[in-house]
């Protein structure tokens, strides 16, 4: 009999701070809150506050400055030598990976099993900081996401702020499909299948129906370097991708492709998606055409670097490693030619409640601090359609803020040691 094992980063929710439950939740967003710290970082100017508080209301922000109003009543909660700030974003997330083969754990464990630990993932990326994040596909779960988010909104379960794909989308014999498996197995892809214009627009149809907030669509397949140069196969034509973002835009919804090179970043980008995740290597037109439409792009330095560390022969880890390497220089290519950046991990594969190293890799490859943080948090507000309401500490935005030591505006690594978290004015880790 086979022991089912939650792996550590999983299970950081059982030490590393204060879980409340659902009825405490809603009786504690109910009466005012003060948050008291040294600093409070402005995300926009960049500027520090000394001290810095936030009066918040229910599940929103009500006053922002070096001192606010104390209503009676109002629980004041100190939290020392710190910095306030607002709650992190990850605008690429996989909730139903954990860390493993990615093939065999789609086919070893049942959607309601991979349901459970995407419950878990949630839980440990808000302890984490990360009140807001994009789940990029369920990689074989179909809608589950729909359950896992709608759980969240009602209090149900704790996780972050979440706008779901529902199952990605993907060619027959492309990037997700069952490509290495006995054929006579018949084992299902990981995404679901459309080949051309018209099953786009049904794939496209059926996911909104089952609850998807935006569509993502595989668009590159397996990468090859060569002499500096990526090679990638593209998956769909840019007419093809035109219609799955004229099909979205009609429910008033965006796509997101998974795009590591040319030509298919440049069929996305002329298609006008909403991101353009990995973009490994991207043409001068298409980075044109990026920083013209402000279609963003999402590095997901993390998930290169783990893969470069936990490669399964000497050979893939040279590889990983070339694509890591060829990402930062075509990454700084990128920041010079003004594409905007969002910031997304690809978390799953590795440990959730870990992907704050994604702001890390950021800057050591060619971001400031405080450019990352905005990558992060006004652009990723931007990304995820919440633009106004998360991602900067303002009256009228919900309540997500979260502490860290010392001043992320000159250490970024400061991020990766969050110690309280509040979310829509609920305290989930102090």
């Amino acid at each position: 009999m086979k022991q089912l094992q939650i792996f550590p980063a999983l299970a950081v929710f059982l030490v590393a701070g204060t879980i409340v439950s659902p009825a405490q939740s809603q009786a504690e967003a109910a009466r005012a809150i003060v948050l008291h710290a040294a600093r409070l970082l402005d995300i926009e100017s960049g500027h520090i506050l000394k001290p810095g508080e936030v009066l918040v209301r229910d599940e929103r922000i009500v006053e922002v400055g070096s001192k606010v109003a104390h209503p009676a009543g109002a629980e004041v909660i100190d939290l020392g030598d710190s910095t306030l700030l607002p709650g992190l974003i990850d605008a690429h997330v996989h909730l139903f990976l954990h860390p493993g083969a990615e093939d065999l754990q789609t086919v070893e464990e049942s959607v309601p099993q991979r349901t459970i630990l995407a419950t878990l993932a949630a839980r440990a990326d808000l302890m984490a900081g990360f009140t807001a994040e994009r789940d990029m596909g369920t990689e074989g779960a179909g809608s589950a996401d729909t359950a896992v988010r709608n759980a969240i909104n009602q209090g149900l379960i704790p996780g972050p702020r979440l706008r779901i794909s529902g199952n990605a989308i993907d060619i027959l014999g492309g990037h997700e499909d069952a490509n290495h498996f006995n054929p006579a197995q018949h084992v299902l892809s990981n995404a679901t299948y459309a080949n051309n214009r018209a099953e786009l627009v049904s794939a496209i149809r059926e996911q909104l129906k089952e609850g998807a907030d935006f569509i993502k669509i595989y668009e590159t397949g397996p990468d090859t370097i060569r002499d500096g140069h990526l090679s990638t196969i593209y998956q769909y034509t840019e007419a093809e991708l035109t219609t799955a973002v004229l099909e979205a835009d009609r429910a008033g919804k965006r796509v997101a492709v998974h795009a590591t090179g040319e030509p298919g970043t440049l069929y996305a980008a002329r298609a006008g998606v909403a991101s353009i995740d990995h973009a490994n290597q991207l043409s001068d037109e298409t980075m044109r055409l990026m920083s013209q439409k402000q279609i963003f792009a999402v590095p997901t330095f993390t998930i290169f670097e783990y893969f470069s560390e936990h490669a399964d022969s000497p050979e893939q880890r040279t590889h990983e490693r070339q694509m890591l390497d060829l990402h930062v220089i075509e990454f700084r290519k990128q920041l010079a030619a003004g594409v905007p950046m969002a910031v997304g991990s690809d978390v799953g594969p590795f440990p959730h409640g870990t992907q704050a190293r994604e702001l890390e890799l950021m800057v050591k490859y060619g971001m400031t601090p405080l450019a990352a943080l905005q990558a992060d948090l006004l652009n990723g507000a931007k990304l995820l359609g919440w633009q106004g309401q998360i991602g900067e500490l303002k009256a009228g935005y919900f309540a997500d803020v979260i502490a860290v030591p010392g001043d992320p505006s000159q250490d970024i690594s400061v991020v990766e040691k969050v110690s309280f978290v509040l979310k829509g004015g609920v305290v989930y880790r102090k």
